[in-house]
């Protein structure tokens, strides 16, 4: 191990790596539970999707660490998670089958972009001001789903949403109050794994309160695989009115991808001139790992920001990620347990809150006072949460931010990527609707 991670020259030891795997897995186990509770509503088999969940983090995380021998573990992306679930199939209609191919499709384009380089192209023309706005746009849409999820934002007829009146009157409510509650503590107080714990917490209260079942069995063998293993339908996700949806899922986790690894390895001091070495294969290895994840029959496979925990922990190799794959496999064996918490949104409601919180950190890095980057920004923001759709509100901001560059005489400044993208989503409104 220290031949092939390298752990003397970057100052660090096995004991150190292990404690920052667990300590990685730990802070992202939520999307253990989260995961079959929103892909289940989609009509996937909850069994299938958790053992789809945790092999592909497991099979992600693991390349991670053996090929680009980077601190940094992959799992399926919340957003993305969401997108699928609520924009995808439930408000599109899709078959979940044809979503999966439409993820699979969206992971060979990312393989290809990555091995031809052109990844760094597509990249670098991609205004910032875009780039921070869906990170916070797709933030403030998750937190807006768990909100709704717990029943804490209902339906209005004169106000379309409102807070549900009778908040203090619904146990289920109140257990969701509380569990949001315990995790802004541990969060406030820098707990590592804050929201894992809190989870497990609420979890705890809910059992004593009656509203979680307490399971018969903690372990058994791994459900089975058999409802989504293999059942993406390529060939219907390559219709045209569907381009957006691979879109989606492609720009999403290109530049999740780049911003989580560039902010992980900065904070790890892995990088070179201000360059991530083996930036190729840590993107290769998020590539291959989403097109398993669509065979397996989960949502796209990207890299978690919460690595940067085990970073603080002391890892600083690949060692760490595979410690951290380990414990994904691990995880497979306690199925009843995570049935009976993900069945509750009182439990996973909380974490989708304050997940949205972190992600909609990006806000302060727009240029609110240029009102040509405000108001594309804005609306990219504003289009997720109150369309419901993470796709339309990227497409909404394509269009307006060439439209505003030009009208404040800095059209030059804009890529023509940026253009190219504004005129098809443009002509994808026009002709083919709503995203």
């Amino acid at each position: 191990m220290q031949r092939f991670f390298h752990l003397s020259e970057h100052k660090t030891d096995v004991k150190t790596e292990v404690l920052a795997g667990v300590t990685t897995f730990f802070t992202m186990a939520y999307i253990l539970l989260v995961s079959p509770s929103m892909m289940g509503q989609a009509g996937m088999d909850m069994g299938a999707v958790f053992v789809a969940t945790a092999l592909s983090a497991a099979v992600g995380t693991f390349l991670m660490g053996v090929i680009a021998n980077y601190p940094i573990a992959l799992a399926p992306g919340l957003g993305l998670i969401a997108y699928f679930t609520f924009t995808v199939v439930l408000g599109m209609k899709v078959p979940w089958q044809t979503a999966l191919g439409a993820v699979f499709i969206s992971g060979i384009i990312f393989f290809l972009l990555t091995v031809t380089k052109v990844r760094e192209l597509i990249i670098n023309s991609i205004p910032s001001g875009l780039k921070y706005a869906v990170s916070s746009g797709i933030g403030i849409f998750i937190a807006f789903i768990g909100l709704k999820n717990a029943n804490v934002i209902v339906d209005s007829e004169s106000t379309f949403v409102m807070i549900n009146p009778h908040l203090t009157e619904k146990p289920e409510i109140l257990l969701t109050i509380f569990g949001l509650f315990i995790t802004t503590v541990l969060m406030v107080r820098k707990v590592k794994g804050a929201i894992f714990i809190g989870m497990l917490i609420t979890a705890v209260a809910g059992m004593i309160t009656g509203q979680v079942q307490v399971p018969a069995d903690f372990f058994a063998l791994p459900p089975s695989m058999a409802p989504t293993f293999m059942k993406l339908d390529v060939p219907a996700a390559l219709e045209l009115g569907l381009f957006t949806i691979v879109f989606a899922f492609l720009f999403v986790d290109l530049f999740d991808n780049a911003g989580t690894l560039v902010g992980v390895a900065s904070q790890a001091g892995l990088l070179k001139d201000n360059k991530l070495p083996r930036a190729g294969r840590a993107l290769f290895t998020d590539s291959v790992a989403t097109m398993l994840g669509a065979v397996f029959g989960t949502s796209t496979v990207t890299s978690y920001i919460e690595s940067s925990a085990g970073v603080a922990t002391g890892g600083r190799t690949g060692l760490t990620s595979v410690v951290t794959a380990v414990c994904f496999l691990g995880a497979l064996f306690f199925y009843p347990l995570i049935e009976s918490l993900a069945s509750v949104s009182a439990i996973t409601s909380p974490a989708l809150v304050i997940v949205g919180v972190l992600m909609a950190g990006s806000l302060k890095k727009i240029e609110w006072d240029d009102l040509s980057e405000a108001i594309p920004a804005f609306i990219t923001v504003i289009f997720m949460p109150l369309t419901f759709s993470i796709a339309t509100g990227i497409a909404a901001g394509f269009v307006f931010y060439p439209l505003c560059k030009l009208v404040a005489g800095e059209g030059k400044k804009v890529n023509v990527i940026v253009y190219i993208l504004g005129i098809i989503f443009a002509l994808r409104f026009i002709f083919l609707g709503a995203v």
